[in-house]
């Protein structure tokens, strides 16, 4: 959750190389960084050397798996905050800063603020909304899936 300026947003065709390569997945093997570099046409040190550039400029917010914590007995639920437009950015990084927090973004609606929790019990999410709320001084929405759609999003960046 931020605003890009012009000295983040400026990429360099292997920056954009890496980001479209590694979206859709990472190796499983003795040396991943190796591989994904090899299939990037890098070298391992310069793929790692990216990846943490990218992460440190803000362009990047995550590197690591995805899991599919339903399958393996857990929870994930979307939520959104109304924020005054003035507090958004501290909101969002506090979200930012909490493992259950998967990833948040700003909407244009009253309800300015989306995130999605990952727990492993119903308690836990309930406890991390309570916190939420307390820390945050506003109320969170919950809003439980009814039903899974698979999209299978991915974002091409043109060289």
């Amino acid at each position: 959750m931020r605003t890009l300026d012009d000295s983040t947003a400026t990429l360099t065709p292997l920056e954009k190389r890496v980001i479209n390569g590694l979206q859709a997945g990472f190796p499983v093997c003795a040396r991943p960084f190796a591989e994904a570099a090899k299939q990037i046409g890098t070298d391992e040190q310069t793929l790692i050397d990216t990846i943490e550039g990218l992460m440190n400029r803000n362009i990047a917010t995550r590197f690591g798996p995805l899991f599919d914590i339903e399958k393996i007995g857990g929870i994930f639920c979307l939520c959104v905050i109304s924020t005054p437009p003035d507090d958004w950015q501290e909101t969002a990084d506090y979200l930012n800063g909490l493992p259950e927090v998967a990833h948040n973004y700003l909407r244009d609606h009253e309800f300015n603020l989306w995130f999605v929790l990952a727990t492993e019990t119903e308690e836990q999410l309930a406890e991390i909304l309570s916190t939420i709320e307390n820390q945050t001084g506003f109320p969170v929405l919950a809003l439980p899936k009814e039903k899974e759609y698979f999209i299978g999003l991915k974002f091409e960046l043109q060289s």
